[in-house]
Parts: C-alpha cells; sequence; structure tokens
C-alpha cells in the first residue's frame, strides 16, 4: 500500500478515479488547482484504489494524503516509474493545436506567398518586396520579425478582414537580423531591420508603425546595434483614425532616430520613390545607397501641388541623378540587388577585421604618378593599390569631386580613404569637396576607423567665383572636423602639398598626424611653385626685358622653388616624417594602424547630416 500525497495547498476540482479503480502508472488520478493554476496528479504505479479522503471542491494542505493505491504484485514500488510514464499523454506535434493554428492563420496574411496580387504588381515594376529584401540582406534564417500581427489603425473605417487583408504589418516589416555572420560571427553580425512596404499603402507611416519604430530603435540603441532602414514610401498617413490625435506631431520616432547618430551605424536604402517623412528618416542615415530608378524629396507631388507649387509627376521630385550629383546619395546602384549587395559592404566595415586577405601588387605604385610634374593622373588608383583587393567602397562618387572617400581595409583592418583628385581643377579643394572631406572625417570617427590621407593638392580653390560659394566657411569644416579627431590618422603626399589645403588634408598641419610621409615625386611650398616664383620674385623678373630671356629667368626660380621643395629637403628638415619608396606605402600604414589602441568615446554631435 501507498499513499497519494497533495503536492501543494490546493482545491481539488475533481478526482477521475473512484474507490477499487484500477490504474496503471501515469493514469490520471485527480485535478487540484493553485493560483489559478490546475495541477494533475498521475500514478506512480500500477494499482487499485483505496480509500478517497476528500471529495471534489475540498481545500488541502501540501503534503496532505489524498488517497491510498494498493499495489499489484507485478509492480516494483522500489523503483520510480519511468518520467515517460508519468507525462500527459504526448500530443500530434505535426498536427497544430488550435491555438497554434490561430497563429498561424493570422500571420499568413502578412507573408508574400500569401499576396499573390500585390507581390505580382511589384514584380511587374521591376522591383523586389520589402520581405525579398530583407531575406537577400539578412543571412539565412536569421531573421527574427517584431510587430507582425499590426494593422493599420483604421478599425473604425474598415472591417477586420479587410485590415489583416490589405494592411499587413502596418506597412512596414521591422526586426533583427545577423548579416555577415560567416565573416564576423553572431555577435557581431546582429542588425535591426526595417523595411517600408510600398504594396501597403504606398509605404506610408502610420501611426502602428510609428510604434514599431520607436521600438526597434530604442533596442538599437541600448543594444548598440547597426540599423539599415529601407525607406521606400509616401510619408505620413492620414488615413489612421483610430488614435485621438490632430497632427501626430508628438510622435517619437524622428527624435529617436537622430539620437542613434554617432552611436551605431545607420544606413538607408531606397529604390522607388520616398518623400515626406520617410525621406527625414533617410536624411538621417550615415549613409544612402539609392537604386537609378529612386526619387527622394522632402515632398511628394501631392503636397507639391497644395503649397502651390505645380504639378509634377514623381519622377520629376529628386531623381537619382539629381540626387547623386547634390552629394544626398552616396552610393548609387543599378537595382535591388545591387543596393541589398552594397549594404552588406558598407556593413561589413563596422562589423571588425576579417582574417583573409589579398595584397595589390603593391610595385605598381612606383609608377603611378607621372615623371612629368605637370601631367595629371588619377588617385583612385592608388587608392586601389593601397587596398586589400576587393574591400575598396567608394562614397560620394557624384559629390565634391576635388576629393575621393572610400571604405576599405588593410590587411583585413577597416579604414576611411581620402585622396585629392588632379583631375578635377589640378586637385584644388573647392567647398563641395571640403564638405565631403568634413563628413567622412566625422563618419569614420563616429564608428573608430582609421583614416589615411593620400595628399596631391595646390591648395584650396581660389578667385572671385568661388567666394560666392562661402569658401571660407566650408573649407574650414575640414579644420573643424580633424580637430576633433580620436581615431589616428596617418598621411602619404604623392605630389604636391602646397599650402592651406594641404594642411587641410592632414588634419591641420604635417605634424599633426600619426606619421606623415612622401613619395619621391612630392612636393612642397607655402603655395604653388609657379604663383610663388611670379609673387616672390616680382621686382627680379621685372627687371629682366620680357620675353625669351624674362621666361629663361622664370623657368629658372621655378626649378630652383621644385628643387628646395623637394621631397628629400622636407624630409632633412623633419617638416614631413619620411620619404618612402610607394612600394612600401601598405608597410608604413600597417605599422601605423598596428599602434591603435583603446579609443575615447566620442563627443557631441559626431556626424553631420550633410
Amino acid at each position: 500500500m501507498t499513499e497519494i500525497r497533495s503536492p501543494l495547498q490546493a482545491q481539488i476540482v475533481q478526482w477521475h478515479v473512484q474507490t477499487g479503480a484500477s490504474v496503471r502508472a501515469g493514469d490520471l488520478l485527480l485535478v487540484v488547482e493553485a493560483m489559478k493554476m490546475e495541477h494533475e496528479l498521475r500514478a506512480e504505479h500500477d494499482g487499485v484504489i483505496g480509500e478517497l479522503f476528500y471529495e471534489d471542491g475540498a481545500l488541502v494542505a501540501e503534503g496532505e494524503v489524498l488517497a491510498t493505491l494498493k499495489l499489484v504484485a507485478q509492480s516494483r514500488p522500489e523503483v520510480p516509474a519511468p518520467v515517460a510514464a508519468l507525462a500527459a499523454p504526448a500530443p500530434d506535434a505535426a498536427r497544430p493545436r488550435a491555438d497554434l493554428q490561430r497563429v498561424l492563420e493570422r500571420h499568413a496574411p502578412t507573408l508574400d506567398a500569401h499576396r499573390a496580387e500585390a507581390v505580382a504588381k511589384r514584380h511587374a515594376l521591376g522591383q523586389r518586396t520589402a520581405r525579398e529584401n530583407i531575406a537577400d540582406l539578412c543571412d539565412a534564417d536569421s531573421f527574427l520579425e517584431y510587430g507582425a500581427l499590426a494593422v493599420a489603425a483604421q478599425r473604425t473605417r474598415r472591417s477586420e478582414e479587410d485590415l489583416i487583408k490589405n494592411t499587413p504589418a502596418d506597412g512596414m516589416v521591422t526586426g533583427v537580423g545577423s548579416i555577415n555572420r560567416s565573416l564576423f560571427g553572431p555577435e557581431h553580425s546582429r542588425t535591426v531591420v526595417m523595411a517600408y512596404d510600398a504594396t501597403v499603402l504606398a509605404g506610408t507611416q502610420g501611426m502602428r508603425n510609428h510604434q514599431k519604430t520607436d521600438r526597434m530603435l530604442g533596442i538599437a540603441l541600448q543594444q548598440k546595434l547597426p540599423v539599415v532602414l529601407f525607406a521606400e514610401g509616401g510619408g505620413g498617413r492620414p488615413g489612421d483614425v483610430d488614435m485621438p490625435i490632430v497632427a501626430g506631431l508628438h510622435v517619437a520616432t524622428f527624435a529617436s532616430f537622430a539620437r542613434l547618430n554617432g552611436q551605431v551605424p545607420v544606413l538607408g536604402v531606397v529604390a522607388g520613390r520616398c518623400f515626406a517623412g520617410n525621406a527625414a528618416l533617410l536624411g538621417c542615415c550615415d549613409v544612402i545607397i539609392a537604386t537609378q530608378a529612386s526619387n527622394i524629396g522632402m515632398g511628394g507631388p501631392a503636397m507639391v501641388e497644395g503649397g502651390g507649387l505645380g504639378v509634377f509627376k514623381p519622377e520629376q521630385i529628386g531623381p537619382s541623378a539629381v540626387q547623386h550629383g547634390n552629394g544626398v546619395i552616396d552610393i548609387l546602384v543599378a537595382d535591388e540587388a545591387g543596393a541589398v549587395a552594397a549594404a552588406r559592404h558598407y556593413l561589413s566595415f563596422f562589423q571588425g577585421r576579417v582574417q583573409e586577405w589579398q595584397a595589390p601588387d603593391a610595385l605598381a605604385l612606383r609608377a603611378l604618378v607621372p615623371e612629368n610634374r605637370l601631367r595629371v593622373y588619377d588617385t583612385r588608383a592608388a587608392l586601389a593599390g593601397i587596398a586589400d583587393a576587393g574591400s575598396l567602397l567608394e562614397l560620394r562618387t557624384g559629390f565634391g569631386k576635388g576629393i575621393h572617400t572610400a571604405l576599405a581595409r588593410i590587411e583585413g583592418r577597416p579604414v576611411g580613404l581620402l585622396a585629392n583628385n588632379p583631375l578635377h581643377l589640378g586637385g584644388a579643394i573647392d567647398a563641395d569637396a571640403a564638405d565631403k572631406a568634413a563628413r567622412f572625417m566625422q563618419l569614420c570617427n563616429a564608428h573608430g576607423l582609421p583614416l589615411v590621407s593620400l595628399v596631391d593638392t595646390p591648395g584650396f580653390m581660389v578667385g572671385p567665383d568661388i567666394e560666392t560659394q562661402a569658401q571660407v566657411r566650408h573649407v574650414s569644416r575640414m579644420f573643424l572636423a580633424a580637430a576633433h579627431l580620436r581615431v589616428p590618422y596617418l598621411s602619404v603626399v604623392l605630389r604636391k602639398g602646397y599650402g592651406l589645403g594641404a594642411m587641410a588634408m592632414t588634419a591641420g598641419g604635417f605634424h599633426s598626424p600619426l606619421f606623415t610621409v612622401g613619395w619621391p615625386s612630392a612636393e612642397f611650398g607655402a603655395m604653388g611653385l609657379e604663383g610663388a616664383v611670379r609673387l616672390g620674385f616680382r621686382k627680379e623678373l621685372e627687371a629682366v626685358p620680357a620675353g625669351a630671356q624674362r621666361d629663361a629667368l622664370y623657368d629658372q626660380l621655378v626649378a630652383q622653388q621644385y628643387d628646395k621643395g623637394s621631397a628629400i629637403n622636407m624630409g632633412a628638415t623633419l617638416e614631413i616624417d619620411a620619404v618612402i619608396d610607394p612600394a612600401q606605402t601598405r608597410e608604413w600604414l600597417v605599422g601605423g594602424l598596428q599602434t591603435q589602441g583603446a579609443l575615447p568615446a566620442a563627443q557631441g554631435l559626431a556626424v553631420d547630416a550633410w
């Protein structure tokens, strides 16, 4: 005989056996309730039920004897019954329970497989759905969706069935997924991804998807996760009538999004039309990737027409050619597949070092600068010549053409690269180039990337025309940005290192970087050599008759200045740190990068919108 005791203080709900009943191990004897939760008591052995001491509804204490069980001969009470025998009968896992079935059915309308008509319309435009882009961006089976069951806040004007069918996820897919996990592991690949769904109410910003956005932005800030925003859509949605609001200008989304500035990498991607509120979020991103078919503007056609500014088609507002040329678009690609590939590439620079890399041909750098010091060349070849093969990613290529900016790797380590462009204004720095360089310094500084500057400039651009563009203010941004750098800065003078422009390219002066070295082709001066001769030797030149004699004197004086400002003389006077073989450039850069220790925290506004 054995006793059946209550495992806790409870109330008997129902006996499932009677006195004299035969039971087997695992059979349900009774159900008791405590704290609104029901507990099943099952037989531990085969046997026959003896006396029942309490009726249904009785209150019992923990350990109270509830009944007796007479063991049958074949039972072995000294051996505990197997756990499997005590468990409730296992349900058929392949057949969802009713509650699970309801969840599965509720999720179905959110998936592309159940939205054939909307997906077909999207594909007919040559574009992908939001979920297709996310699936391409995130590593397989890594995306965890938040807020999938949301619908538009329009229950007072539309049926539940209509909302579920036509406003799935309230027009925005949000969640966390892994990107480049195979390279950097799960800890460094987790990324917040948010995608406005243009197939749902034109990708507009509804009250529910504002709530979803705010939730994801809070997670990104708390967990320090990068953010990718697919921003296609038409801005605010006036039809959400469930919320007791007037203008909705109190929403926290824009402030929350801006608060990520400098805290985590924030990347915007656009294919198609991106207007108003969607464009405002896009403009807060560190970098914008857009397709050639994109249109970006702070107001769409309806808003423009409503303001009495004319009637325009969406394609006329902020086309990609305009937004790439003016600097809004950092990376212009052909289509969404290219945009996603560029996004993965961009994010990789903020996820860590890679262990496998391929060095370019170092000897090719020796022939890069023409022996004719007046002949132009393409400094992008220098960028490619010092970066790991296949790692180079240029930013803002359509804007500020006087300076190239790019992300790259050197022996697997991510870095930011700047280089003057002699093909544009002879390498002189104009307002657009200065803005581009200053913001790029901020970007790299905020996210801890060392900077490498390749210098070949006659200085800042001068003249009456350039001063109409606020040149004084714009070019000075380079000095201000450099003065607040917390990352190592390394400078290599390829050829011309003249005046204030060269100082701006070297973080404020030749002794500001961790090192400033020159190639044998480098030449230096407080201003361009030819201008220096004309200005400094005016009397001597005017004392000689105009013509061949004066020209000969001029050439002689220029040659003297060139020799005086040669790389070797600059190295001898310690104004630069070394003159190096161009083929050794990567060795110098690797040595400099290896000195980087822990970085101090960034302070204040990290990355300008411009």
